[in-house]
C-alpha cells in the first residue's frame, strides 16, 4: 500500500500539489472543532487496505482538531465466529435472532475483539483512541424490540457524558454496539450500529453524520453508478420510496440519517467505503463523495 502511494503522490505537480491544499483548506477551518459521527461496516471493515485507509482518515481528522466518534459493527466477523463454534445462525425477515448464546458471542466479538483491533490501529497510525461499548458508563441504554428477535433492541436513551468527556481531551471514542437494558434489566442487547450511530449523533449534536456503506450511495438505477443522487433534501424521501429509487437494504440507512436530521444534526451522508480515503474526499474537497440528504 505504501508503494502505491507513493507512485500516485510522486506523479502530482507541484500546482496539482497546491490545488489540493488550497481546496482543502477551508475544510480544515470550517470543521476544527466540530463533532463528527461515523459509522463504520462493511468492505471498508472486512478488507484491510480500506480498513488501514479509514483509520489514517480519522487519525488525520483528529490530529486536525475535528472531534470524531468512530461507532462500528461486525455482522460478518460475528457470523464467522457463530460459524466456528458450531451455532448457525438465524434471522428472522433479515435481521439476526440472538438468543442468550449468541448474545454472549456478539458481545464477546463486537466489545472483546473487534473494538480493540480498532483502537490498536488507530494507535499504530499515531491517534489517540479509546474503546467503550453502549454498556459503559451507561452509554447506551435498550428495551427489546417489538418484534421477537430473542435480545435484539431498540434504543431508548443515550448518554453522551463520557464520549463528551473523551472527545475535550482529545481521544477519538470507538463504539461497539452493545447496549445495557433499561433502568431494572440487566440484559445486554444486540443494537443496529447504523441506528446507534444516528441516535449517538443526536445526542452529541454532531454537525455531521457519515455512513459507510458498500454502495456508491443513492442510485436511481441500482445498475449504474453514474445515476448517482448527490443531494437528496428529506422532503423528497417519500417519493423516492414510493418510485423504489430507495428499496431494500437502503431504505434503513436512509431511515438512520432521517432520525439524525430529525435529531438536529444538519448534514448526513452516506458514501462508499469501498473508495479508499472517500471520507477525506467528503470532508475535505469540492467535489464531496457519496450522497448527502439534508
Amino acid at each position: 500500500m505504501e508503494n502505491n502511494k507513493n507512485v500516485k503522490t510522486e506523479n502530482l505537480t507541484a500546482d496539482q500539489w497546491s490545488q489540493v491544499l488550497v481546496e482543502a483548506l477551508p475544510y480544515f477551518k470550517n470543521w476544527c472543532g466540530k463533532v463528527v459521527v461515523v459509522k463504520y461496516g462493511g468492505n471498508a471493515m472486512l478488507n484491510e487496505d480500506l480498513k488501514q485507509a479509514v483509520m489514517e482518515d480519522i487519525v488525520l481528522l483528529n490530529t486536525i482538531g475535528i472531534k470524531v466518534v468512530l461507532v462500528h459493527g461486525g455482522g460478518p466477523e460475528i457470523n464467522h465466529m457463530l460459524e466456528r463454534v458450531g451455532k448457525e445462525s438465524k434471522f428472522v425477515d433479515g435481521l439476526r435472532y440472538t438468543d442468550a448464546e449468541t448474545m454472549e458471542i456478539v458481545q464477546m466479538v463486537l466489545t472483546g475483539k473487534l473494538n480493540k483491533d480498532i483502537v490498536g490501529i488507530l494507535l499504530q497510525k499515531g491517534g489517540k483512541a479509546v474503546g467503550l461499548s453502549g454498556v459503559d458508563t451507561g452509554l447506551i441504554r435498550a428495551k427489546k424490540t417489538d418484534k421477537d428477535l430473542g435480545f435484539v433492541g431498540d434504543v431508548t436513551e443515550v448518554n453522551p457524558d463520557i464520549l463528551v468527556s473523551l472527545l475535550d481531551r482529545g481521544f477519538i471514542p470507538v463504539v461497539s454496539t452493545v447496549a445495557l437494558g433499561e433502568q431494572g434489566d440487566s440484559n445486554r442487547y444486540n443494537i443496529n450500529a447504523d441506528t446507534a450511530a444516528a441516535k449517538i449523533a443526536v445526542a452529541l449534536k454532531a454537525e455531521k453524520f457519515v455512513q459507510l456503506t458498500n454502495v456508491p450511495g443513492v442510485l436511481r438505477n441500482i445498475d449504474d453508478p453514474s445515476t448517482l443522487i448527490k443531494r437528496i433534501e428529506k422532503t423528497a424521501i417519500g417519493s423516492l420510496k414510493a418510485t423504489g429509487i430507495i428499496a431494500g437494504g437502503m431504505i434503513p440507512k436512509i431511515d438512520c440519517c432521517l432520525t439524525a436530521l430529525e435529531g438536529g444534526v444538519p448534514r448526513t451522508h452516506i458514501i462508499d467505503g469501498r473508495v479508499p480515503h472517500s471520507l477525506l474526499i467528503e470532508m475535505f474537497s469540492d467535489r464531496g463523495i457519496g450522497t448527502m440528504i439534508y
